[in-house]
Order: structure tokens, then sequence, then C-alpha cells
């Protein structure tokens, strides 16, 4: 399989052989049993309410059970007061949801599918700088027409152009080593280079 490779400025470079598994087959259903596992481990799961037994309330009868004409009353924190107690109210618990590794690769390789399939990978030759400039990264953006978008840049270890492009907003920077499923069906566009294709073929990312 071959695509086209641009240059820093937008354009045309030449063409380049991809992976096959840019072309493979695609299930929806794994992606989203992987997107919405991450999600839910991104969890903090501290979310927490009062029981009617944890309010700080007195517990003494509000007034007498006869002859005042309000309702019985036994405490103050009955949930149907202010401030009492909620009933079924969330408590902290555990989100984690265990993926298989074989799992993960296979999605892993489907959302790259996905992404190429829907034209939405660009492959430039460089997107090395010399300076930790915001500007710079901002140039490339604009050059490759992928302004207002959520992109993902894939690269080796660079910190000055991670450096230069956190300040940009919808821009992340991932080492390729690092991706995982959801942040690649995040982005509208995947930026990656040659280089990265060659670590991808080490990892031997396939379905």
């Amino acid at each position: 399989m071959e695509t086209i490779v641009y240059d820093a400025n937008g354009q045309e470079k030449g063409k380049i052989n991809i992976p096959v598994f840019f072309g493979g087959e695609v299930s929806s259903i794994l992606l989203h049993e992987i997107t919405t596992a991450y999600l839910n481990n991104q969890r903090a799961g501290t979310h927490k309410t009062k029981t009617r037994g944890e309010v700080s309330f007195s517990g003494a009868k509000p007034w007498k059970q006869k002859g005042t004409g309000n309702a019985r009353a036994g405490q103050r924190n009955s949930p149907l007061w202010r401030k009492g107690g909620i009933i079924f109210g969330p408590q902290p618990r555990d989100y984690y949801t265990k993926i298989s590794k074989q799992k993960k690769r296979i999605s892993l390789s489907m959302a790259f599918s996905a992404q190429f399939q829907n034209g939405n990978i660009i492959i430039v030759d460089s997107v090395k700088i010399d300076e930790a400039k915001t500007k710079k990264v901002s140039e490339l953006i604009k050059n490759l027409k992928v302004e207002d978008k959520k992109v993902v840049f894939l690269i080796p270890n660079d910190t000055n152009f991670k450096i230069a492009a956190r300040n940009i907003k919808n821009i992340v920077v991932e080492n390729i080593k690092n991706i995982n499923t959801y942040r690649v069906l995040w982005a509208d566009k995947l930026i990656i280079t040659p280089e990265v294709i060659d670590l991808m073929k080490e990892r031997q990312i396939k379905s």
C-alpha cells in the first residue's frame, strides 16, 4: 500500500509504502468496547453523598408526636427534609475495566485502519524544529490545512516540538510508544512521519 508524503510546507514530496494493517477490517463493536473501557479507567470514582446516618444533625425529635398540627417527624436528618441525607446517592466505587493485551493490540490496529480509510492520516517527512517556538508549530498546522481540528502528532521523542505545541488548543503530541486506541480515534487528523511508520513495523501492530 502506498500513500502520499508531504513536506513541512504542505507540498507533495513523494510516496511511501505503509503497513498492511492500515487497510484492515474495522469492528465498531470492539472499538466501542475499548474506548468505553479506557474512559471508565480514567474515572476517579470518588463521588460521594451522605446518607441519613452520616449527615450532622441532633438525634432529638424536632417536636412532640401529637398536638402541634405538624406531620409526625422523628429526626432532622430525614431525606425528606432540607439538608437531610440522600437516598440511593452515588458512593465511591472502582470503575476499572480489564481489557486483554490482545484486544488492545487489535483495536489499536483497527483505529489506525479506520482513520486511514477515512482519509484522516497525514504523513509528513519531518516535523523537527530547532527551537521550542509555538509559532513554528502553528505554521506547520496552517500549511497542512488542519486548523480548527483536533490533531494528534505521533512522533518519536522530540522535546522541542512537544513544548512548542502544548499551548495550542486541541493539539496533542504523543510518543508512538504511548499511543492508545482512544487517542487515535479522538483525533480529526493524525500526523505521522516515515520514522514513526518504521517504529510501527517494529512493534508489529497488526490485526
